[in-house]
């Protein structure tokens, strides 16, 4: 199935812009007539008869609405340090988005060798993603905060999960801590790990501290195999 985006939807009619066009018209080679499936990232699937096979501006009328296309039992934040060298942090981004997951929230640790995201790109990787994994919603990119910041705004109601490597304190494994259809937020430091000043207040905000295995694994290995521990958990 091929799956298009559009944030121009109005009454009965959708219209792309002029990426999502191009790639119907002169890439996909649709013609008027042809059916369409276009999305709205908000969690809805259209399906569509195409009318106008403009290459820069398509527009087709909506036969079908399907809420909820591709949706999952259970609301995941993942708050993640951005990895020294980027492209394994859009590989995160884009698996989590295919497993599936609500937030991703990248966050700055004091240990963090880098400070800088560029979000826009994150959301258009989260958009083919999206698209790709067949999913009518995309994932909320957020932008950068502190851990300490963070750990202090995350909402009272989920579960506050931290995976760190600190031999200091107990740590569950997360497979025993998951509850299904509980809103879930999980912390995933650099790769110097949380300072301990950062362990501590998460422990004193009530982040219970869990472990992914006895495997050490990198920052977006950690955060991919979270992601997924939800993700089978609701199944």
């Amino acid at each position: 199935m091929e799956l298009f985006f559009s944030d121009d939807i109005l009454d009965a009619r959708v219209r792309l812009d002029q990426e999502e066009s191009a790639h119907c018209v002169r890439v996909l080679r649709h013609r008027a007539g042809d059916g369409i499936s276009v999305i709205d990232g908000r969690g809805t699937l259209y399906r569509c008869a195409l009318e106008i096979a403009d290459a820069k501006g398509a527009e087709a009328r909506i036969l079908e609405r399907i809420p909820g296309f591709g949706a999952h039992p259970y609301q995941l934040t993942m708050a993640v340090c951005p990895t020294k060298n980027i492209d394994r942090f859009e590989w995160f981004v884009e698996k989590a988005t295919e497993i599936g997951v609500d937030v991703i929230a990248p966050v700055i640790g004091e240990r963090s060798e880098r400070k800088v995201v560029k979000t826009d790109r994150l959301r258009r990787l989260v958009l083919s993603a999206t698209k790709q994994s067949l999913k009518a919603a995309m994932p909320e990119v957020a932008e950068p905060v502190t851990v300490r910041d963070f750990i202090a705004a995350a909402p009272a109601d989920a579960l506050k999960l931290i995976c760190y490597c600190f031999d200091d304190v107990e740590r569950i494994p997360i497979t025993q801590v998951l509850q299904p259809a509980k809103p879930v937020a999980i912390l995933i430091g650099p790769e110097g790990d949380f300072s301990p000043e950062e362990a501590a207040l998460a422990r004193e905000r009530g982040w219970i501290p869990v472990q992914l295995g006895p495997s050490r694994l990198r920052t977006e290995t950690a955060a991919v195999t979270a992601a997924t521990a939800v993700y089978l958990a609701n199944l």
